[in-house]
């Protein structure tokens, strides 16, 4: 598998990222839904990275800048005929991997607190994500719950 950033867009990532949009509509009430919308694909303060087989999208995530040292996980999506093969773990540890570089100490994300999210919770806790406190424009919310991970800083 390989993972390429995608700037442009692919239409295959923009497509998956469209399912996973419409999905959280499905699991979630309309103003807990907090996936990124077709209208931000391009903003400047958001990279998106797809995970290939070949010529088939398994996977896409992207990163957001809060500031210089805080980022957030947005739009961790797997193809749903490569659920449970291990997508999502290699995509989040690209991630982890990206927020190191550009020197974040802090990277943060919100999901859904319903049964649904439960494996991207056991799968953020078990890269050592904690729960936290609503950050960034995020409000208390039954439906969501926010995790985060503290990175050390490599001075």
């Amino acid at each position: 598998m390989k993972i390429t950033k995608e700037q442009p867009i692919s239409e295959q990532v923009i497509a998956l990222l469209k399912a996973h949009h419409q999905e959280m509509f499905e699991h979630s009430p309309p103003e807990s839904v907090h996936a990124i919308d077709e209208s931000k694909f391009n903003a400047d303060d958001i990279t998106f990275w797809g995970l290939w087989q070949k010529d088939k999208l398994v996977g896409c995530g992207a990163l957001k800048a809060l500031s210089d040292k805080h980022g957030e996980i947005k739009s961790m999506r797997t193809s749903n005929q490569f659920l449970r093969q291990g997508v999502a773990a290699k995509m989040l540890a690209h991630l982890i991997s990206e927020a190191k570089q550009r020197g974040y100490h802090r990277l943060s994300l919100e999901t859904g607190s319903m049964a649904f999210f439960a494996p991207a919770r056991a799968l953020y806790a078990k890269h050592g994500f904690i729960q936290c406190p609503p950050f960034a424009d995020y409000e208390e919310d039954p439906h969501s719950v926010c995790m985060t991970l503290d990175i050390p800083s490599n001075d």
